[in-house]
């Protein structure tokens, strides 16, 4: 364990940052997981907007790494132009 205050402060600091981080990873998550389940190009181009804005959020806050924000995006974007 930590020996130094300042140590103390950055653990209680790290684990609320990771908590942070995770609820709002899975929530991205679920949030793609859901437009990958519309089978309607209509719907999926309604909620394609909220999900980029997921995306981009986390990508901002360093959650995920900008590259992989833009390889999500480019997938799900491919996904609506391969609807019929």
């Amino acid at each position: 364990m930590a020996n130094h205050k300042s140590a103390l402060k950055r653990v209680r600091q790290t684990e609320v940052r990771r908590i942070h981080n995770r609820y709002y990873a899975k929530t991205m998550r679920n949030a793609i997981k859901a437009f990958r389940q519309l089978t309607s190009k209509k719907e999926a181009e309604e909620s394609y907007p909220r999900v980029i804005s997921l995306i981009d959020k986390n990508a901002k806050r360093n959650i995920i790494h900008k590259n992989k924000a833009g390889n999500l995006k480019s997938k799900l974007a491919l996904m609506i132009n391969r609807m019929a």
